[in-house]
């Protein structure tokens, strides 16, 4: 019998091998968006373009220099290296901004070959951002602003000659609470809440505490007896005058004697605030008395002035404590 054996001969085995045609096609990464997406928020283009720890490293980095080291900087260095660390800071942190701008372009344009997790989706980024941007960094900025350190903008001249009008100042606000470092004392130049309008602040000198008696007369201001200027003849109005209370000085223009004479006790759980611009300050001789748990910040250090002639070089980096 005629068997046609190499009719029936067995089938080529597979091997696992898959045609090159048959690869997915790989998903390079677009240099412009990675760039982009660093200059809206650093290592968001690191992120991109896969580098997911690199994204988180740059990021914490970012964060911690532009805020908690701020107001470290700002709270418990000595004053005098207080403006220059700031500075350095603020150049550190625009490099790393512009470092993570630079790597993302550059990541990116060496991967052309790059193949897209399947994590990387368009509700991942936009869910990264709102948590970083719209949650973290408000965070950060809202917890060193309630606890730590505050910037202000002066806008009048009620605590002339010490404070001028277009100063920008830093401001503790770890002050006058159980755990805080500095307690309310007289002599401060304090920031708290303007009760005639709970959105804005003030800035005025605490005066007196509570239980305190503040005596006005003729020839000066005292405190409990203790008088703030130097004995002596009335100072004229607009007379530049040298105050003091508990070792604390400052500079103060007189005022008429449109006060009287006159005592206020203080009451309790409040201070008396008066500016140092005595015949142009609305302080507690208008508003009255400020209850002590509105007292939210003491002036630190003026970190920029701009007057009508320009910047006014000399008050930058000028310490408002003694």
């Amino acid at each position: 019998m005629n068997t046609r054996n190499d009719l029936y001969a067995p089938a080529p085995q597979s091997t696992g091998y898959k045609p090159l045609t048959d690869t997915p096609a790989g998903c390079p990464r677009n240099p412009l968006i990675a760039a982009l997406m660093s200059a809206v928020l650093p290592g968001f283009g690191q992120l991109y373009n896969g580098r997911v720890n690199s994204a988180i490293w740059i990021f914490l980095c970012f964060c911690l220099l532009t805020i908690p080291l701020m107001a470290i900087v700002a709270l418990y260095l000595p004053v005098a290296l207080t403006l220059p660390v700031l500075v350095l800071s603020l150049v550190l942190t625009l490099g790393l901004w512009l470092y993570a701008i630079v790597a993302a372009w550059r990541q990116a344009s060496l991967s052309k070959r790059y193949r897209r997790p399947a994590w990387q989706t368009g509700g991942l980024y936009a869910a990264v951002f709102v948590v970083c941007s719209l949650i973290i960094l408000p965070l950060l900025v809202n917890w060193v602003q309630s606890r730590q350190v505050q910037a202000f903008r002066i806008p009048s001249g009620s605590m002339q000659p010490t404070i001028l009008a277009g100063d920008f100042l830093f401001a503790n606000k770890n002050y006058n609470c159980p755990y805080c470092r500095k307690n309310v004392q007289r002599g401060d130049a304090a920031v708290f809440v303007y009760p005639n309008n709970r959105n804005l602040y003030y800035i005025k000198r605490i005066i007196a505490l509570p239980g305190d008696e503040v005596e006005f007369a003729a020839n000066g201001l005292s405190v409990n007896g203790v008088a703030l200027s130097a004995p002596g003849e009335a100072p004229e109005a607009g007379e530049v005058i040298e105050e003091s209370i508990n070792g604390v000085s400052w500079r103060a223009i007189a005022g008429t004697v449109a006060d009287g004479s006159r005592t206020v006790i203080v009451k309790p759980g409040h201070v008396f605030v008066m500016g140092d611009n005595r015949d142009h300050s609305s302080d507690s001789r208008k508003f009255g008395q400020v209850p002590l748990s509105d007292v939210v910040g003491r002036a630190r250090q003026v970190w920029f002035s701009k007057g009508e002639d320009g910047i006014r070089w000399d008050r930058i980096g000028l310490s408002l404590v003694p």
